[in-house]
């Protein structure tokens, strides 16, 4: 194939990945662009193979890419169909990482490939980018996936006690052989070493950071695993790589950024891992002390008489795979004449737009579904906010300048007339701190399973 077919059809490829980024943009067209990028990645990966200037190995080669593919479709549609929505977020570390590794290990098989003479400059710098940044994600996305599964190795892996000088000289020391590596035209060694500096480095940066940061980690990581597709297609040569790269990277970055914003965090402290709570914390006793129990009937009978209800999803919502009995509660209220709403806040769950996928699984209509800042306009008109496993964002703490969350933006879940919370326990969310919510005079806690606590509430109803 000629070198202008090919990249006429990089170029299209480039423009369905473009279309399929901005059908992401809403619920309402996310499954279009989903498909639309598909078939640009499709067509960028058939293209690639018959371009002999990129592959030239034969019948050998195209077997190994094949048998290659064959495996990763298999384990990709294993995951697509028994990946529990609940452990996406986790999923998605896992692609961030395996998407740097991918990067770096290319880039490595070019170096070895070829003498220190036979590269020029500018690929030399753009291959030690690769396995810097490809190598940062690889083992700080290993460390959020540990992190968001709650996996027990986590608690016996080193922490680090002051983190930001050890940032700063694994950083450095990392920084350093890469320029090495550029300026010696990538050699071997010098390039390998730069890889694991670089795993280090992804290590130091991650494992510092709290669990209530890692939606925000994740965006980022995201981002990183742009940028190292980008840098290898430079080394490659391989403009829908740099494309795609670069639109993986650019798109990351903006949506860290929304989400720093939404949990009132510095993308400055994000890129250097210092993220996580830094205010008082209240004792746990102290704040509860006033703590309402009720009942799924007498939680009916407050929805019986309401006439404005506005429901708060949150992770526990998702662990109790509840989505599908919240909507048939949402639909019972409806068909009673009742007004009912969805408070999504953007940093729900363990990572961003957790909640819209749920609730999208369930067939909820998306004009229900409510951004955080519009539903707190109408929150003090609300007759019943029921609040499902969300915890620290719906925390009136933000409001308070010496809190760990001090400046959060959240859901006004407390102005509302009667707020009805269902959780398991009064355990802390990711933030690691009590909620007064939970104990404030016009609330009410529900403590059980989500799912079960909203079928009871719904059977009370219809009894009713």
């Amino acid at each position: 194939m000629s070198r202008t077919w090919v990249d006429l059809a990089y170029l299209i490829a480039a423009v369905l990945f473009i279309l399929g980024l901005k059908g992401l943009t809403h619920p309402r067209t996310a499954v279009r662009g989903n498909l639309i990028g598909a078939v640009g990645m499709l067509l960028a990966v058939l293209v690639t193979l018959v371009d002999q200037q990129v592959l030239g190995a034969g019948i050998l080669g195209y077997s190994l890419v094949f048998i290659g593919m064959a495996i990763g479709a298999g384990i990709g549609a294993w995951l697509a169909i028994t990946i529990r929505l609940e452990s996406m977020p986790e999923l998605v570390a896992l692609f961030n990482g395996l998407g740097g590794a991918a990067s770096f290990v290319v880039a490595g098989s070019y170096v070895s490939a070829m003498t220190s003479a036979e590269i020029p400059l500018d690929t030399s710098f753009a291959t030690a980018l690769s396995g810097l940044i490809g190598a940062v994600t690889l083992t700080g996305s290993l460390v959020a996936f540990g992190k968001l599964a709650e996996h027990p190795l986590m608690k016996t892996l080193p922490k680090i006690t002051n983190s930001t000088v050890t940032n700063a000289i694994v950083g450095g020391v990392t920084l350093l052989l890469m320029f090495v590596c550029a300026i010696s035209r990538s050699n071997d060694v010098f390039f390998w070493l730069l890889v694991i500096a670089s795993l280090g480095l992804g290590y130091c940066l991650t494992v510092s950071i709290g669990g209530a940061d890692m939606p925000v980690v994740i965006a980022l990581l995201n981002s990183y695993s742009g940028l190292a597709a980008a840098a290898t297609g430079f080394v490659l040569e391989n403009n829908v790589l740099i494309i795609s790269g670069s639109l993986v990277g650019a798109s990351g970055l903006i949506l860290t950024q929304i989400m720093c914003k939404a949990m009132n965090r510095s993308l400055t402290n994000v890129l250097f891992g210092t993220l996580g709570p830094t205010g008082e914390t209240k004792d746990a006793d102290e704040v509860y002390q006033n703590v309402k129990a009720t009942g799924p009937d007498e939680v009916a009978m407050l929805l019986d008489v309401a006439r404005r209800v506005v429901i708060v999803p949150g992770y526990g919502m998702a662990v109790a795979q509840a989505q599908h009995a919240v909507r048939d509660l949402a639909n019972h209220l409806i068909a009673k004449g009742m007004e009912v709403e969805y408070g999504i806040h953007p940093v729900a769950g363990r990572m961003p737009g957790h909640m819209n996928v749920l609730l999208a699984e369930a067939d909820i209509p998306y004009e229900l579904l409510k951004e955080m800042d519009e539903i707190n306009t109408s929150m003090e008109q609300t007759d019943v906010c029921l609040v499902i496993g969300a915890n620290d964002t719906v925390n009136p703490d933000a409001r308070q300048p010496n809190s760990a969350i001090a400046g959060m933006p959240i859901i006004d879940a407390d102005k509302a007339r009667t707020c009805v919370v269902i959780k398991r326990s009064l355990s802390p969310g990711f933030a690691g701190i009590p909620n007064p919510l939970f104990a404030a005079d016009n609330s009410l806690m529900l403590f059980a399973d989500g799912k079960q606590a909203v079928l009871d509430i719904l059977s009370a109803l219809k009894e009713g």
